[in-house]
């Protein structure tokens, strides 16, 4: 395409930390296209030296929980100290126009005006736990571009957050106080995969409430089986609109970055996570494959009405159909 740049003007922009450049090689790495593909494979297989020195931060927590208000509040503590922050926002997707719902440049106005911090919303395109599809391939070229630490907020909707913990190094899980037993079901498979879990909004009138539910989820922490890194996950408490809580949140984030890297479970966790990746990457492709297939997409809608209707029942449809995908 006429405005792709050489690989040369890719590394050389990003190396340099030109967030123009930047964010043209994120948008050719979500692109679509075969020779973009190919491309963006050359980009970041030269910038692979250039990366995995970043803390890699997934945040998450239930709806109306204040995440993008939290981030801001967090990013601006990290940006005060000198701390360069990539914040990978990935928005909820429409159904009907796969466009972003909302941009968190809008959401998080201040921080996006800090010299030192880098946002970029991506629409999550339906994809399993609120991720897009090229956030890995994001994370390297933020931390190729001298990021040190990388935020990645989900739409935390519940759906699968095991994505989020599979491509992290930190996970945090914001919670509200008294939030009630409907969402015991969500919070119970999120909160044994945490490393911290922060009780959020705690000022004014619902402080008292936000320390008695520190104690209710330190309990029921204790109850979740012990955590692969060995780190026991803490709760805390913060209010991003008074600014309280955050110095402490990255002082826990810190000591389990040093904890894990000396013990060798973070360099465990980078490579078990790499091959899960690689893996992720063979399914996706070979689902690409398969409907984009000329035998397969000329039968599937026919095999689909017959499915439909329970003339055909789907156990017969799909091995009919990966027959012709592998004929």
């Amino acid at each position: 395409m006429q405005n792709r740049l050489s690989v040369e003007a890719y590394l050389e922009g990003v190396l340099s930390g030109d967030r123009l450049i930047l964010s043209r090689a994120i948008t050719l790495i979500e692109s679509q296209l075969l020779s973009d593909r190919v491309l963006a494979q050359a980009v970041l297989e030269q910038l692979l030296p250039h990366t995995g020195s970043a803390i890699r931060i997934g945040i998450t927590g239930v709806p109306g929980v204040g995440k993008s208000t939290f981030i801001e509040a967090f990013g601006k503590e990290l940006t005060t100290a000198g701390k360069k922050l990539a914040v990978l926002a990935i928005d909820p997707t429409s159904q009907r126009s796969k466009g972003s719902i909302m941009g968190d440049k809008t959401r998080m106005e201040e921080l996006s005006h800090d010299p030192l911090a880098y946002i970029r919303p991506s629409p999550s395109s339906g994809s399993l736990g609120g991720v897009a599809n090229k956030t890995r391939e994001t994370m390297l070229l933020c931390e190729a571009a001298g990021f040190e630490i990388i935020v990645v907020e989900t739409v935390g909707v519940g759906q699968s957050e095991t994505v989020v913990k599979g491509m992290v190094d930190f996970f945090l899980l914001l919670m509200l106080a008294g939030a009630g037993d409907e969402l015991q079901g969500i919070k119970k498979g999120i909160m044994e995969m945490a490393d911290a879990v922060v009780i959020t909004k705690a000022d004014g009138t619902n402080t008292s409430a936000a320390h008695r539910a520190v104690v209710e989820y330190q309990n029921a922490l204790h109850l979740f089986p012990p955590n692969v890194s060995g780190w026991f996950p803490p709760v805390l408490t913060c209010s991003a609109l008074e600014k309280q809580g955050l110095s402490e949140i990255w002082s826990r984030i810190q000591q389990f970055d040093s904890q894990t890297k000396a013990d060798g479970f973070h360099l465990k966790n980078r490579q078990q996570q790499n091959l899960e990746w690689m893996h992720s990457l063979i399914r996706q492709t070979l689902e690409e494959r398969f409907y984009q297939n000329t035998e397969v997409s000329q039968q599937l809608q026919k095999i689909e009405l017959l499915v439909q209707n329970e003339k055909w029942l789907p156990m017969r449809a799909a091995t009919f159909l990966l027959n012709l995908f592998r004929s």
